[in-house]
This record gives C-alpha cells, structure tokens and sequence, in this order.
C-alpha cells in the first residue's frame, strides 16, 4: 500500500533531503489535502513539534478531520499521544521519546502501550549507517533497527522504518533493511526513505510491506 506523507513546517507542505535541506514548500496545503483524499491511510508529520520550535496543532487538526492519519512529531509524553488522538489522528508516530541512555525505553513504550492501546502507536525506527538514529536523526544508538524492532514488539501495533541513508535523494531505497525488518517482527511494517518508484512499492507489498512515500510524488516522479 502506498501511504503519502504530508510535513508541514511553519503552517506549509514541505519536503526536506536527509531531514535538513529544504526541497520544497508548498504554503497552501489545500491542494495535496483533495490530491491524498482517496488514499486510506495518510502520514502526517508536524515537523516544527519534532524539532521543539512549536507545532501546528490546528492545522493538523483540521487535516485530520478530512483525512485518515498517522500523526507524528513531538510526540515526548502519554498526554501529548492523548491530545493529538483527541484531535483525530487514528494512530501515533513515536520515535525519540522510545529511547533513552542509548537504548529502548521498555519503561515508557509500556505506559504509552497501557495508555493509549498498542493498537494506536507506530513506533518509529529510524536507521542511519545501520544504527538507530533519533533527535532528528542526528544521535545515532549502538543498536540496529532489528535490535530495537524485536524490544518493541509487544508495545506497538505497527512500526515505521525510516532508512535515513537513503531519504530524500530520489535514488531508491535499501530493500535489505527493510526486509531485516520485516522478519524481525509479526507487527505490520511501513517503510519510508528514497521510495521512488512504482517497482519499489510494488516490491514492498508482495513482503507485506507498505511504502510512505513524499518527495517522489511531491517532484512528479511518481504519478498518483
């Protein structure tokens, strides 16, 4: 299944390489909200909340009373998961906040989990040079993915991989890591980072894999 992904940043659609270069920025999100309105799923990260520089609450809000979202970004405590499930994000997108002291955070995965239902979070794991990377992708563990994968498992009921080597560039994505990911757990998987084109997606769901994908729709190379 393809997943499209909206990140807003200061109110506006925006897409950045590796997490830090901005590519592109849409400052009316009106268009992309009616282009994704077919889709079943949808990621909406609020990238102003992940970076601590305030948030976009009501915007994210409005989108997801007109879209079914996943909704990630700042999300460091049970009552902000609370506050954005009210809002009407049908999941949570958890990254940071599951690790701390160069590990997994069993402790707090287990009060999300007990707080919210396991159901309701996606736990992200992101990968860089074969770690884990958190804050921004910027402190990288001395775990791998699978690692922290298998240590989550009971406390999620989806993951997010994020192969940060590759997202943003538009060249393709690793399907070794993401198939690593994929055995390591029963949980469903949604992998994110350089998926570009038709082959990949289709690739990734013959594994039971689904694709988020944003740059390569947002420059036209993958037509929707």
């Amino acid at each position: 299944m393809l997943i499209p992904s909206i990140d807003l940043q200061g109110g506006h659609v925006v897409q950045l390489v590796q997490g830090e270069k901005l590519a592109i920025e849409a400052p009316d999100p009106e268009p992309w909200i009616l282009k994704f309105s077919r889709f079943p799923r949808v990621q909406l990260i609020d990238l102003d909340a992940a970076k601590g520089q305030g948030d976009n609450a009501g915007l994210v809000t409005s989108i997801c009373g007109r879209l079914p979202c996943r909704v990630g970004g700042g999300i460091r405590s049970i009552e902000r998961a609370q506050t954005v499930l009210s809002g009407g994000a049908h999941a949570v997108i958890v990254s940071s906040s599951l690790f701390r002291n160069g590990a997994v955070d069993l402790g707090f995965a287990r009060e999300l989990a007990d707080a919210v239902g396991p159901e309701r979070v996606i736990a992200a794991v992101d990968s860089r040079g074969g770690r884990v990377a958190i804050h921004g992708w910027k402190t990288v563990l001395p775990i791998t993915a699978v690692d922290a994968v298998k240590a989550l498992e009971p406390y999620c009921g989806e993951f997010l991989y994020t192969h940060v080597d590759t997202e943003g560039l538009m060249g393709g994505t690793d399907m070794d890591a993401i198939m690593a990911v994929r055995r390591a757990t029963a949980r469903r998987v949604t992998a994110a980072g350089g998926i570009t084109t038709r082959e990949e997606i289709d690739r990734l769901h013959e594994a039971s894999v689904d694709a988020v994908v944003g740059m390569a729709i947002y420059t036209g190379q993958l037509a929707i």
